[in-house]
């Protein structure tokens, strides 16, 4: 079985990209690796933090890796929260405290259209190969739910009346931005076994 690393310390992340690859993908955390400093996430862009991740792990440990980030870019905001979604609220911002911003942000606003971004950036000894999910949705007032993390409990995705936070973690890895990406991720790898 392939054995890729994913360069993450965010186990819930692991967590989710694990259910959609399922046995397919022997995936390795940083844990596993024995890494477990800092990433630099230092790109203006999701894209760019995604590559900078994916390289980063694997100029030190020299094996297959990827790496992603995720943003919420919000639209009355000009796109912000964006690629600084983890840290919208301050560098140790909670989940909470970052959603109690964008809340405070949009108060009076009608225009709650909004969409989470995923980029995963697949590193390899001869290429660099990046896969974006989207999926668009809505920023409710009050949030709702207890499952997910992030802004889940505020975001309801196109189509649906629950947010990522009420839905079962089945139903939001197939639908999130994240699995979307993981997907075609999953799709390349596995048409390209080596």
């Amino acid at each position: 079985m392939r054995e890729i690393i994913f360069a993450t310390n965010n186990q819930h992340k692991l967590e989710e990209i694990t259910s959609i690859t399922k046995d397919r993908i022997n995936l390795l955390s940083l844990k596993d690796i024995g890494f477990d400093g800092d990433i630099p996430e230092t790109s203006d862009s999701i894209e760019g933090n995604a590559i900078q991740k994916a390289a980063y792990i694997f100029d030190r440990f020299a094996k297959e890796c990827f790496a992603d980030d995720t943003g919420l870019e919000v639209e009355a905001l000009n796109g912000a929260p964006g690629v600084w979604s983890a840290r919208y609220a301050g560098e140790n911002a909670t989940y909470q405290d970052n959603v109690i911003k964008l809340l405070d942000a949009l108060k009076g606003s009608t225009n709650r259209k909004a969409r989470f971004k995923t980029v995963i950036a697949l590193k390899n000894s001869e290429e660099t190969i990046t896969f974006e999910g989207i999926i668009n949705g809505q920023i409710i007032e009050t949030a709702r739910g207890n499952s997910g993390f992030g802004y889940d409990p505020v975001f309801v995705p196109d189509g649906y009346y629950q947010t990522f936070a009420e839905m079962s973690s089945e139903l939001k890895n197939t639908i999130s931005h994240r699995a979307l990406a993981t997907i075609k991720l999953t799709k390349y790898l596995l048409d390209n076994l080596r």
